[in-house]
């Protein structure tokens, strides 16, 4: 089956949503939000999921809903913390070409708020750049595209990810 959606992957804050929304709009794709997709189907916000069940279960959860996603020609702006589950990944692979929005920890930093009322899926005791550095490489792993957004507006990211994946 030849890859027709494009799965958006990178930290709280990489503009996953946003430049997911304009470029499904700018090349004529569907939109799905996984983190919508979650809320919806658990009925519940995701900071509220990960209080009442905790981290594992709600990766467990974000996993399965993100691996069962049925798409075609659609944008997927993924949770961040998808890349904690292999197998949810490999069913993404098999559904898209997974492009990595790459940001700075810094840049990252001035976007966020409370990570934790953002719905997170934070380990205890962990800080943003904690959380960076144990992402990025998972990021970097699973990417067929990398692209970096340090300094681009969203016109610009949007840019240069239709172009990415058009190569």
């Amino acid at each position: 089956m030849e890859k027709k959606n494009i799965i958006l992957i990178g930290m709280p804050g990489s503009g996953k949503t946003t430049i997911g929304t304009e470029l499904a709009e700018v090349i004529g794709y569907g939109y799905i939000d996984s983190d919508s997709v979650i809320v919806a189907r658990e009925g519940k916000r995701l900071n509220e999921i990960i209080a009442s069940v905790g981290r594992e279960t709600f990766l467990d959860i974000e996993a399965k809903v993100n691996s069962e996603l049925c798409a075609n020609r659609c944008v997927i702006a993924t949770g961040g913390s998808v890349i904690y589950r292999d197998f949810a990944m490999q069913k993404l692979k098999e559904k898209g070409v997974i492009v990595y929005l790459k940001l700075s920890c810094d840049t990252i930093a001035s976007r966020l708020g409370d990570l934790k009322a953002r719905g997170v899926a934070l380990k205890d005791g962990f800080t943003l750049r904690d959380l960076y550095n144990e992402r990025a490489p998972l990021y970097e792993k699973y990417a067929d595209i990398v692209v970096e957004l340090d300094g681009k507006t969203i016109e610009q990211s949007v840019q240069a990810v239709q172009e990415a994946v058009q190569k």
